[in-house]
């Protein structure tokens, strides 16, 4: 099984993503930083938060799920504000989607808030609602239940040090975990967690015998080259012991967002 977590960066590179997914799927894809926009059927508009501007598909969800024809796609949203095209405003949603292969049944799944709540009348104040999705899915190459989750960390401007609000943040995504899991599933913990490599969250998620990858086998980050800024870590994959793993890796290429593909086949 191959199971692929990404911030995709709202589309923002959209054509090398869609190749990448349609050349070789995964059997599931956990997806970050997804916009949808059902009244619009645009191919761009744009994200304004002060100085930060940023190119979006408005309805990147859709675009993914178009190259992926034989998965069940899950659209999770955080909050509901506006993209622009031009001087007009566009109702947007942003949040997370969860695409599994539709010859894996999806047998439980849970989706919930591990900072704040739904926002429906404007992304909000920062550090903005993020929310995680849990789905636990049949193997039948291997005869299993496995259970996989991931989250878009909340993001505080202030850098991404740990707070009381991060910490918090841990033990909820622990707990919605624990309403799927069962004790003896494979179990997979990943996305864009927008901490530091030795952050509390790690020792939070350790009580549930989660470890992390990509710093335990010593990839020097999860960043790609269009991200200009200080420090190299946002992204994880953590799993506990019935984690058989095949192989991991952090993709340097193909560049597809701003944060690299974290693959990993068990």
């Amino acid at each position: 099984m191959k199971i692929v977590s990404l911030n995709g960066w709202g589309g923002k590179l959209l054509e090398p993503l869609l190749a990448y997914l349609s050349a070789d799927p995964p059997d599931v894809l956990c997806l970050q930083e997804v916009v949808h926009s059902p009244a619009t059927n645009a191919d761009w508009l744009t994200y304004r938060d002060g100085d930060h501007v940023l190119p979006q598909r408005p309805n990147f969800f859709r675009d993914v799920a178009s190259v992926l024809p034989d998965h069940v796609g899950t659209f999770c949203p955080a909050s509901q504000g506006v993209l622009w095209d031009g001087d007009a405003v566009v109702p947007s949603q942003f949040g997370l989607a969860t695409f599994v292969r539709n010859a894996l049944p999806l047998t439980a799944q849970a989706q919930g808030f591990v900072h704040k709540a739904f926002s429906p009348h404007g992304y909000g104040e920062h550090p903005r609602p993020r929310n995680a999705h849990v789905v636990r899915v049949y193997d039948y190459a291997r005869d299993r239940m496995v259970c996989i989750a991931h989250l878009h960390g909340l993001r505080d401007l202030n850098g991404k040090l740990d707070t009381p609000e991060r910490l918090a943040q841990a033990e909820r995504l622990r707990d919605l975990v624990l309403t799927v899991a069962q004790p003896h599933d494979p179990l997979i913990v990943c996305g864009d967690f927008n901490v530091e490599p030795d952050s509390a969250t790690f020792a939070v998620l350790g009580e549930i015998g989660l470890v992390d990858l990509v710093t335990t086998r010593g990839f020097p980050g999860t960043r790609t080259s269009h991200y200009r800024k200080p420090g190299r870590f946002a992204d994880y994959m953590l799993v506990n012991r019935h984690v058989a793993v095949e192989s991991f890796t952090v993709l340097t290429e193909p560049e597809v967002s701003d944060h690299c593909l974290l693959v990993l086949e068990i």
